[in-house]
């Protein structure tokens, strides 16, 4: 469910004329539903019941500082992966109580970030780091709430970079190895054990990946049960896919009725940690941008728009596929197939390929499904600026993030002395 819907021949965000937002804030321009992403968060919270949980949005999603503190009102901790995402988690006004850290590759400095800042639970992802929490905690002088992330090598039929819990993923390690950090870690006085983490890949739409996944994690903590090793939660990462297309993904409250369900058949009341991103900011923002020129080709014509694949990369990097939509609607009668298509100088500089609509020149696109792994990956390929973030609140919009200058394109270079 999302609040971009046509009020006659328009398209809006909730009660804001989307064609009004890229008269104020120019294009190309990002714009998130603020009704959306509280309506979405709460899906999942809700969908537990009275199972203890706790929903920690995954800030690699959409590290906007209004989006993390809309979230961080609801109540909701925090997944990060980088000492940046812990500062924006703090600057947003984020709780680092509430805060997992994830990641294959944290730095010292990090680490040392996080300690200070009093976060939940480091989610340990091999030997050498969980050594080198432990040393930087003895410097800090206070144990290190750990979890250790199981790779429990399965197949979630996911595209091949969104894969990240069989055998030839980076992430996570097998259970033998991760027995033995546990081992290692319930004799080291510098960290506090606490969990057992897993995340099996990204834009998941089926259960049956989750559940497996799920009964090998419970299997694995009751042989760490077995050894004397207690734990608090399980995490059991996000992933949960949305529509872009024709998928049908699970809802969350299907999502989380797999996980009570597989805790109430092992007389488990251990809190449950999910660590929701696309799922609750995928549908609840678009892109907006302003057709250029249209094109006539000797094989394909071509709708040049403004915005390109340094604000949205996920068709070039995935073949994925967003819905593009006019924002003012004509009769359909005068549509054609396009390449919708960017300025940036590659050919995998494309939106969205064979797409039948109906625009001239000047006319205004919105490509759906942008709030999630979209601004969070723009760059200034092309020396071109970053568009402005928008949030829409009811019959208002807010510019949560203004668009960058050309001067800010080279803040911070220097030419060599003479």
């Amino acid at each position: 469910m999302d609040h971009f819907q046509y009020a006659g021949d328009a398209l809006h965000a909730e009660q804001v004329p989307l064609a009004e937002i890229a008269a104020r804030a120019g294009t190309p321009c990002y714009v998130y539903s603020r009704a959306t992403i509280e309506r979405h968060w709460r899906a999942f919270d809700e969908a537990f019941g009275g199972h203890p949980h706790r929903i920690c949005y995954a800030v690699k999603a959409n590290g906007n500082l209004a989006v993390i503190n809309l979230l961080a009102r609801l109540g909701s901790g925090f997944d990060i992966v980088s000492g940046g995402e812990l500062r924006r988690v703090i600057a947003a006004g984020g709780d680092p109580g509430k805060t997992i850290f994830s990641g294959v590759g944290k730095q010292d400095w990090e680490i040392r970030e996080a300690l200070a800042a009093g976060i939940a639970c480091f989610n340990i992802e091999s030997e050498s780091e969980a050594g080198r929490v432990s040393a930087l905690a003895a410097e800090h002088g206070r144990p290190a709430a750990i979890s250790v992330r199981l790779n429990p090598d399965v197949d979630a039929k996911a595209h091949p970079y969104l894969s990240t819990g069989l055998r030839e993923n980076k992430f996570g390690v097998d259970a033998a190895r991760a027995a033995e950090i546990y081992r290692r870690a319930h004799a080291d006085p510098n960290l506090r054990i606490s969990g057992v983490a897993c995340h099996i890949g990204s834009q998941l739409t089926d259960l049956a990946p989750y559940r497996d996944a799920l009964r090998r994690v419970l299997d694995f903590a009751d042989e760490l049960a077995g050894l004397g090793i207690e734990i608090d939660h399980i995490d059991f990462g996000g992933g949960l896919g949305v529509r872009y297309r024709d998928e049908t993904p699970p809802t969350p409250a299907e999502y989380c009725e797999v996980i009570t369900r597989e805790m109430r058949a092992r007389k488990k009341t251990l809190p449950v940690v999910i660590e929701p991103g696309r799922a609750i900011l995928g549908n609840a923002g678009v892109l907006l941008t302003r057709v250029l020129c249209i094109k006539r080709g000797a094989v394909s014509d071509f709708c040049v728009v403004d915005a390109g694949m340094n604000d949205l990369l996920r068709p070039a990097l995935y073949q994925a596929y967003q819905e593009i939509v006019e924002v003012e609607r004509r009769p359909r009668g005068e549509a054609a197939q396009y390449d919708v298509v960017g300025p940036v100088c590659e050919s995998g500089d494309f939106l969205g390929k064979a797409r039948r609509l109906n625009v001239r020149e000047s006319d205004l696109l919105a490509v759906r499904t942008a709030g999630a792994y979209a601004a969070v990956m723009s760059s200034n390929y092309n020396a071109r600026p970053r568009p402005p973030e928008v949030i829409v609140d009811g019959g208002e919009f807010h510019l949560a993030r203004e668009r960058e200058s050309l001067e800010d394109l080279h803040r911070g270079e220097r030419v060599l002395p003479e």
